[in-house]
């Protein structure tokens, strides 16, 4: 029983800083743009000029 006391504050701030790592990247902007990268790979690239 003694275990919870140690073991559960760990796991809620384990788990709240999951949470706020996840709302500081949404708000970053990390999850804008969902469609380009996957198609990114199929644009030819501009050739080089001579």
């Amino acid at each position: 029983m003694s275990v919870l006391f140690v073991a559960l504050p760990i796991a809620l701030i384990l788990g709240g800083g999951g949470v706020l790592a996840c709302i500081l990247c949404i708000r970053g902007g990390q999850y804008d743009d969902l469609d380009t990268p996957s198609v990114r790979v199929l644009i030819d690239d501009e050739k080089p000029k001579k």
